[in-house]
């Protein structure tokens, strides 16, 4: 696996040009991100927070694999593949990033990364029961409004997979996968670059890591 320079390839085909892919990503976060802070103080709790004003855990964290995400996968189904909740904003609400791609057997379809919070209006004490995650149609089951997405950290559009995923404290962490171009195999990425997203000053910010070895 080659860690990704700045000097960046521009005669194959379709290359994955990482700097430009921050700078959109770093603009779709930015135009995304509708979560509103307060001045409560963050939580690290994975499943549960307690609303403003109460020392009770009756909020749930969003459930991803009852999302409605704006993915294509044709026949396929769509896997969500890791997922961690936490209070990303502050608010005293947990919200849910979750992990998801097209299911299947062969190679290793681009990934997606999506914030989640649950539907307007609800103050979640049972949360969602267990469905089925993508466009397939179904219901998930109970009768309730999906979660909501309020961040695109990645679109499976951008080509990239993800491995490293974490959530510590309020920062989502990951190293994101490429191919420099379109003859490498689907099933091994050749580019990697380590980012992280985390709140501040209202909106989610996209910072990718220096490159080992960079100055």
């Amino acid at each position: 696996m080659l860690p990704l320079g700045q000097d960046l390839p521009h005669t194959h085909p379709r290359p994955v040009h990482w700097l430009a892919t921050a700078a959109a990503l770093a603009a779709v976060v930015a135009g995304a991100a509708v979560l509103q802070p307060s001045d409560a103080k963050a939580t690290t709790d994975t499943s549960t927070a307690s609303a403003p004003g109460s020392g009770a855990p009756v909020v749930k964290a969003p459930d991803p694999t009852t999302a409605d995400y704006p993915v294509d996968c044709g026949p396929a189904k769509l896997d969500v593949t890791d997922r961690a909740s936490g209070d990303l904003d502050g608010d005293g609400r947990p919200e849910t990033v979750a992990v998801v791609r097209c299911h299947s057997e062969t190679g290793t379809p681009p990934s997606g990364m999506y914030v989640l919070a649950q539907p307007d209006g609800r103050n979640s004490e049972g949360g969602h029961d267990s469905g089925t995650a993508g466009k397939d149609g179904k219901g998930n089951g109970s009768g309730q409004e999906r979660p909501r997405i309020v961040a695109t950290f990645l679109d499976p559009k951008e080509g990239m997979s993800i491995k490293d995923f974490a959530l510590r404290g309020t920062k989502v962490s990951a190293t994101l996968l490429g191919y420099s171009s379109e003859q490498v195999a689907r099933c091994c990425p050749d580019l990697q670059r380590e980012v992280n997203w985390q709140w501040k000053d209202g909106k989610f910010v996209l910072k990718a890591l220096p490159v080992p070895g960079s100055v």
